[in-house]
């Protein structure tokens, strides 16, 4: 994938809505990744939809749990690099600068950081219904 290179005219475009509270944070234990709020906002233009910015922090090695998502997302990696598999593609090492979608509905079978000694951090956008969850947890 090649670096997002109008990121500030995809922010405006992306004002977005959830709903988490601004800056709260989740994890789903102490072994996974921690998600942050930035913002969140209903969209006007689309009733029924909400649309949120979010972090995902990784501890090295850390990785989060395979998933969906019912909505559309555009990950973007702001600190060290994070490996991603989604769908039946393979798995891809995306670096500082570089981005992904998901398509709604997408599963993401594997999200992680590729160190094991440095911290990895994902700046993500996502459209999804007003009383969805960020993510559902795939089935083992």
């Amino acid at each position: 994938m090649k670096p997002l290179n109008h990121f500030p005219s995809l922010l405006c475009w992306l004002a977005f809505a959830g709903l988490i509270s601004v800056g709260s944070a989740q994890a789903h234990d102490a072994e996974q990744e921690k998600v942050t709020v930035l913002e969140q906002h209903p969209m006007l233009n689309a009733p029924g939809k909400k649309a949120m910015v979010l972090t995902v922090d990784y501890l090295p090695g850390q990785a989060s749990i395979a998933h969906s998502h019912s909505g559309s997302a555009i990950a973007y990696v702001l600190e060290g690099e994070v490996i991603s598999r989604v769908n039946d593609g393979k798995a891809i090492t995306y670096k500082t600068g570089q981005t992904w979608y998901e398509p709604a509905g997408s599963k993401h079978y594997e999200s992680r950081n590729a160190s094991a000694t440095k911290p990895a951090k994902l700046l993500v956008f996502i459209l999804l219904d007003d009383k969805a969850d960020i993510l559902t947890p795939l089935p083992k």
